[in-house]
């Protein structure tokens, strides 16, 4: 199973450019797409589950066009959108067999042996019985990756899930989506919380302004960023000076002023110590200094 795009666009009626020749190819796994609100994530996610008809472009799907083969691709996908949705007047098990059936599992008994394997696994099974509409927003999202599994789906697309999430939550769902990846399985997250990427995601592209930035592993795009990041005390007068000139990226009070990190081209001076970068200080660094392709700051 693969999934090759090329040269992918989405242009609105009013000339927007959301999406800009996207090229990317993804295989089994989990692959984050990373990007900052208004990045094209959720236009891409739309053309990748048939829901949107691209401009330009062709998306393939284990050989086949999608274009010419939307149904059979269909069959194929899993899906939670960022603003899932349900029938607040069934029952939790009674919303995951309404979403069996539509994922084509005709034979009963089967498909309501998944639905309770499915909420064992996404840990509702006891709440099983609940309006959906009563559940909390983690089970609601919990829930939701339950339908986009239903029918055994080769492709699972979740767009943003943990927005909103309190962190026991995110963690759980992060584990469910690794868990899964496991099986020979395309998972696309979808996300700009960079803590998602980070703790489940082998390979990842930064999407910015409806444009790739960057492809390969969260590995090699932390290296870019080697000998960016800083750390350094400073007073709290030099605090706004250092602020006004960097992405500061955590600040913790003390006696004196603030320890602080922070991103920047070269340290400017400034005495500081290198950090050795994670993924949220690779992704200030590329944000700042090469998506953009200028140096904003000094």
């Amino acid at each position: 199973m693969k999934i090759q795009i090329q040269d992918l666009s989405q242009v609105y009626n009013n000339d927007f450019r959301a999406l800009n020749k996207v090229n990317l190819e993804i295989e089994p796994g989990m692959f984050g797409l990373l990007g900052p609100n208004g990045a094209g994530k959720s236009t891409l996610m739309r053309i990748l589950v048939t829901l949107l008809k691209p401009t330009h472009g062709e998306v393939f799907v284990n050989g086949l066009k999608l274009s010419e083969n939307r149904a059979d691709i269909r069959s194929y996908l899993g899906y939670l959108p960022q603003d899932f949705r349900f029938f607040a007047k069934l029952k939790t098990w009674e919303f995951l067999d309404y979403a069996g059936s539509l994922a084509g599992i005709k034979n009963k008994k089967q498909r309501l042996a998944e639905v309770d394997s499915l909420l064992d696994q996404v840990g509702l099974y006891d709440v099983r019985n609940r309006y959906a509409n009563k559940l909390s927003g983690g089970m609601k999202r919990r829930l939701g990756i339950a339908q986009a599994l239903i029918g055994d789906p080769k492709i699972v697309i979740v767009d943003e899930p943990t927005t909103g999430l309190d962190p026991e939550e995110r963690i759980r769902f992060r584990n469910i989506l690794s868990n899964l990846s496991q099986k020979e399985v395309i998972i696309i997250l979808s996300t700009h919380i960079v803590g998602d990427i980070s703790s489940t995601c082998r390979q990842m592209a930064l999407l910015n302004k409806g444009e790739v930035h960057f492809e390969g592993s969260p590995e090699q795009f932390i290296d870019q960023s080697k000998g960016h990041v800083f750390k350094t005390n400073v007073s709290f007068e030099q605090m706004k000076v250092i602020s006004d000139s960097y992405p500061v990226i955590t600040s913790v009070p003390n006696a004196d002023g603030y320890e602080i990190e922070f991103v920047a081209n070269q340290d400017n001076g400034w005495t500081s110590t290198q950090v050795e970068p994670n993924l949220e200080h690779a992704y200030v660094y590329f944000m700042e200094y090469v998506a953009n392709d200028k140096f904003q700051y000094q």
